[in-house]
């Protein structure tokens, strides 16, 4: 018997492409739906708003006339426009450079403190204040009035303590009683005075209320006799206080002024000098007999120090950079102190066991294996100060509003602020655009690249 084998026809095979595909499509749909309010928003407020001022910078400033590139050439020919374009340069090589180097030192130094987290905390918590507010205290710090500015009381302090400063700033001399104003402030007596003569030398514009402490009344002192060998005289206020008395005559109520300074001068030469006592009185003993005039030279009215114009065109803007490095500089040292706590400390102690110092690990160690994390600071502090606004908007005066601005505040001077030119300032906006965009791309690429 033969036996007959049927061979069983093999299955098609299965195609199981078709359900990985449906599932492929329908996961990319899903995260499409989620990320479609956040795609919505973005274009809402980003790309839109891009697209709109590329197309309003080529438009007059009514919006009604194509105006091609005149917008952007009139951004170059603008001085006030170029001196943004320079600041903006400031900020960006000052600012950020200074910030990654405090944070640097900083996120090194506070390893060796004891409270380093709530060092930590102290350096950050400007971070949580407002530029708004920062803005109105940095205004207030550097206010040029000692009294109100806490730079400036500091710098009058130091100034004072080593320089010292004029007894009587308001004082000056009563007319037509003796004493002649010279050109370099000073005073001095018309006639001439001899040893054994006495003389008054009365003063006004001193407030009352202004006078020392230990102020005495000058009549006394204006009543003694000079010795034949001495030139004996006073220095007072010629004021009664409540009216009455005599110019150019002391009176009992009248005051002496004391610490004032006082020279006998003969042929151009000082030939010797006191200070006032507590009633005004001064003498010159051993002087050689001839003709003198007295001199009150003009130290003793020159006006008190008022410390440094901070917010004058000079030093605005380093001013409010250093308002920028007080907010950002805990910014800084948190994020270098997060890489630095990654650092292999096998590399580091093996440095130590080596020989090398604190100075070599840290410069040859510590900031080359840092560099990923100090250049990600670097770039990330240059977009942010490419669009500083507040700090100089409220920091600086109007008067120096000019000499501080930058691209973002004379953006908003030309389209809002008065200028009312929205083709320039969507020029403005569009070239601020341009400077940003090559340092975030930088960014997010050496992102992707510390990802793989």
């Amino acid at each position: 018997m033969t036996a007959t084998l049927v061979k069983e026809a093999a299955p098609p095979p299965v195609d199981r492409t078709g359900p990985a595909r449906r599932s492929r499509r329908r996961g990319r749909t899903v995260a499409l739906l989620f990320a479609l309010p956040a795609l919505l928003l973005l274009g809402a407020l980003v790309v839109y708003p891009v697209l709109f001022s590329v197309g309003r910078s080529f438009f007059d400033a009514s919006g009604t006339r194509f105006v091609g590139g005149e917008n952007y050439a009139e951004m170059f020919r603008d001085p006030a426009t170029l001196k943004a374009v320079r600041n903006t340069a400031i900020w960006v090589v000052v600012a950020p450079a200074l910030l990654t180097g405090l944070g640097l030192i900083l996120a090194v130094l506070v390893e060796k403190v004891r409270w380093a987290t709530a060092f930590k905390l102290l350096l950050f918590m400007p971070m949580a204040v407002s530029f708004l507010a920062a803005g109105i205290i940095f205004r207030l710090a550097y206010d040029e009035d000692p009294d109100k500015g806490v730079l400036n009381a500091a710098v009058v302090a130091v100034h004072d303590a080593f320089e010292g400063t004029s007894v009587y700033p308001t004082a000056r001399a009563r007319d037509g009683q003796g004493l002649t104003e010279q050109a370099d402030g000073s005073y001095r007596t018309g006639a001439s005075v001899s040893p054994g003569d006495s003389v008054s030398l009365p003063l006004v514009g001193v407030p009352p209320k202004d006078l020392p402490a230990d102020a005495e009344p000058a009549y006394a002192a204006a009543g003694r006799t000079a010795a034949p060998d001495e030139l004996r005289g006073v220095v007072y206020l010629d004021f009664t206080p409540g009216g009455g008395g005599e110019q150019g005559r002391v009176d009992r109520q009248e005051s002496g002024l004391p610490g004032t300074t006082v020279e006998a001068v003969r042929d151009g030469r000082t030939a010797a000098s006191t200070t006032t006592a507590s009633d005004g009185s001064f003498r010159f003993s051993g002087l050689d007999a001839g003709a003198y005039t007295l001199r009150l030279p003009a130290s003793n009215f020159a006006p008190p120090y008022d410390g440094v114009s901070w917010l004058g065109p000079a030093l605005v803007t380093p001013a409010i950079i250093g308002a920028y490095l007080w907010i950002w500089t805990g910014f800084a040292m948190v994020l270098i102190g997060a890489g630095l706590a990654t650092l292999p400390r096998d590399a580091l102690e093996a440095a130590r066991m080596d020989g090398a110092n604190e100075w070599q690990i840290f410069r040859r160690i510590t900031v080359p294996l840092l560099a990923p994390v100090l250049t990600v600071v670097f770039v990330t502090l240059v977009i942010n100060v490419m669009k500083v606004f507040d700090l100089v908007y409220i920091i600086a005066p109007g008067p120096v509003q000019e000499d501080a601005t930058v691209l973002a505040t004379q953006m908003w001077l030309v389209s809002f602020g008065g200028g009312n030119n929205q083709g320039l300032g969507s020029a403005l906006g569009v070239l601020l655009l341009l400077l940003v965009v090559p340092a975030m791309v930088f960014n997010v690429r050496r992102f992707r690249r510390s990802q793989r």
